[in-house]
């Protein structure tokens, strides 16, 4: 099956093979060294990987939703997978090639602060107009507690912790008062809190 365009040329992998001809570095992976924060040698790991876990060079949802399974086996990770596949889906086009999986990996791993929070505000905007409503807030937030399997039977208490926690973080953003969170407003509120920073920072560790 030919390679998508948005993944690495195959030579990639053709420079891993002792027993090939050395062959000049391919645009591609020039390409990928300038758009991300990884090394070559990082870069053709990851493709050999990739390419092994996903041969037509592409991850679609469902495929991606298996994934996140795998990891949270005691709650339905459907709904947040289905949230973190559509920020990770740079492209929009309802798969995630090898380029946007290293564009994102790039900006959680070794990325800024900054980079990292306009990342997760993408997350939370789900319908992509540029600020975050209660609604949106709510549905990540939901979709957070059934991945942990803690509305598995939706009990009314936890509903209630659910509706007080949107309530708590939705008060916290929102510093005009306007009803929705804007990334002016989600950026500010987020670098003052330590806690938040933090966890940011557990992602500077090397791979």
């Amino acid at each position: 099956m030919a390679t998508p365009p948005d993944s690495p040329i195959e030579e990639v992998v053709y420079e891993l093979e002792p027993t090939r001809l050395p062959k000049p570095i391919p645009v591609a992976l020039d390409d990928l060294c300038r758009q991300t924060k990884f090394t070559r040698q990082e870069i053709r790991v990851m493709y050999r990987g990739f390419k092994t876990e996903c041969p037509e060079g592409v991850v679609h949802e469902e495929c991606f939703k298996d994934i996140y399974a795998k990891f949270f086996p005691h709650g339905n990770s459907a709904v947040y997978a289905h949230y973190v596949f559509k920020a990770f889906d740079v492209n929009c086009n309802g798969a995630i090639s090898f380029r946007d999986l290293l564009v994102t990996l790039s900006t959680l791993l070794r990325g800024s602060v900054y980079e990292r929070l306009r990342w997760t505000f993408r997350l939370y905007d789900s319908n992509g107009d540029g600020c975050i409503s209660r609604a949106e807030l709510a549905d990540i937030v939901a979709a957070v507690h059934e991945l942990m399997g803690r509305r598995a039977h939706h009990h009314a208490e936890d509903e209630r912790v659910a509706r007080d926690q949107v309530d708590r973080v939705f008060r916290k953003l929102d510093l005009n008062q306007d009803g929705v969170i804007t990334i002016e407003e989600f950026m500010e509120s987020c670098l003052k809190d330590e806690v938040i920073t933090r966890s940011l920072q557990m992602f500077d560790a090397p791979l």
